[in-house]
């Protein structure tokens, strides 16, 4: 029977034991191309960079252990969700507080009640609790008064008036007469 005998050794116990130091130094060599070849898929877009890492991971440790050093610190799946998650955020900030005008479309805030551009009224002013309310509004949100929005016609059901400052305005009292 023909042995392998690296290194020239005759001791078939020592001789078998270095055969299997080798295979295991090839199988780990196989599973760190593999390895980095994968890792590498998972963190570099580029193909051509891909290719170039495994290619170096086949000098035998030394390609894999520099790849490990100048690899991406993170996989390309995070740096997506990372740009998704800003995105979402920056419009969540635009959304929140500035918005265009209908008229000039210049940028405004969510409670301005004139634009400063155009001059155009956006917005009307609760008449019980002074906050910012939409013109085609029934309802303050903010402190539940009526406003003076006109009802939508067709209407069976009759509003409950509530006696303001603005409706007192609006009907001139008759001065007591003192005869």
């Amino acid at each position: 029977m023909f042995t392998l005998a690296v290194f020239g050794i005759d001791n078939d116990a020592l001789n078998t034991a270095v055969n299997v130091l080798i295979l295991v130094l090839i199988v780990v060599w196989a599973a760190l191309v593999f390895w980095t070849l994968a890792d590498a898929r998972r963190r570099i877009d580029d193909p051509m960079l891909v290719g170039c890492a495994t290619l170096a991971s086949l000098f035998p440790f030394v390609g894999t252990i520099v790849y490990m050093i100048v690899r991406p610190p993170e996989y390309l799946d995070d740096v997506r969700l990372r740009e998704l998650e800003m995105q979402a955020a920056e419009a969540r900030l635009v959304a929140l507080d500035y918005q265009l005008c209908p008229h000039c479309e210049y940028e405004i805030k969510g409670d301005y009640l004139r634009c400063p551009s155009c001059m155009r009224k956006l917005k009307d002013r609760c008449h019980s609790c002074g906050k910012a309310i939409d013109p085609g509004w029934r309802l303050c949100p903010y402190c539940e008064a009526e406003t003076a929005a006109a009802q939508p016609t067709g209407s069976s059901r009759r509003r409950r008036r509530s006696t303001t400052s603005e409706d007192a305005v609006a009907e001139p009292s008759s001065p007591p007469s003192s005869r």
